[in-house]
């Protein structure tokens, strides 16, 4: 086994985990998931069986990431975070054929207890404050909160908040990394 894993969690036949991988207290993982090298999966965490996650992710406490969620490398999903699978649910109706696909690109960060609309892409490094509700696609760097979630500005891809002078250009203050505004979209120069 090249995935450590606590006594009290469950990581059902047929799951792939990578190396480095660390599954904590009562998290479950179902048969189907494939999970990438270097992952933490918090205590109470639930993985479904359509699921993908990436390498070098980490999943806190109390967040159940269902079937038809996809998360890329190095995306942060923080303590008790919503996904959905279901746009409208019914405890009487089945609608196990109509989950919306969820994608999270490269590097996001979805804040504490933000909620992620089924049938979205969270964009490469947008970074989610804790409480928005994500209703609709987010751009790449886009910085979003609320409810429902809007664009109030952008970060870099170590999490910094960037500052684009008049020229649309901004450097990121931890990296120096240099970024460039494009009307509703920054890229990484």
């Amino acid at each position: 086994m090249s995935y450590w894993k606590h006594e009290s969690a469950i990581v059902d036949e047929g799951a792939q985990l990578g190396e480095g991988t660390k599954v904590w207290h009562f998290a479950h993982v179902s048969p189907g998931a494939r999970i990438g090298t270097r992952c933490s999966l918090g205590q109470g965490v639930y993985v479904g069986n359509d699921v993908v996650i990436g390498d070098g992710c980490k999943v806190q406490n109390n967040v159940s990431v269902y079937d038809a969620v996809t998360l890329e490398d190095e995306v942060f999903c923080g303590p008790s975070m919503v996904f959905t699978n279901v746009y409208n649910p019914r405890a009487a109706v089945v609608k196990k054929d109509e989950y919306r696909r969820t994608t999270v690109r490269r590097g996001a960060t979805l804040g504490a207890n933000c909620t992620i609309v089924c049938g979205v892409e969270v964009g490469r490094y947008a970074f989610v404050g804790a409480g928005a509700v994500v209703q609709k696609n987010v751009a790449d760097f886009a910085l979003m909160v609320g409810v429902p979630a809007r664009r109030i500005g952008w970060m870099s891809r170590h999490g910094e908040r960037l500052e684009f002078n008049a020229d649309g250009e901004a450097a990121c203050p931890a990296t120096g990394e240099r970024y460039r505004l494009n009307g509703e979209k920054v890229e990484l120069l």
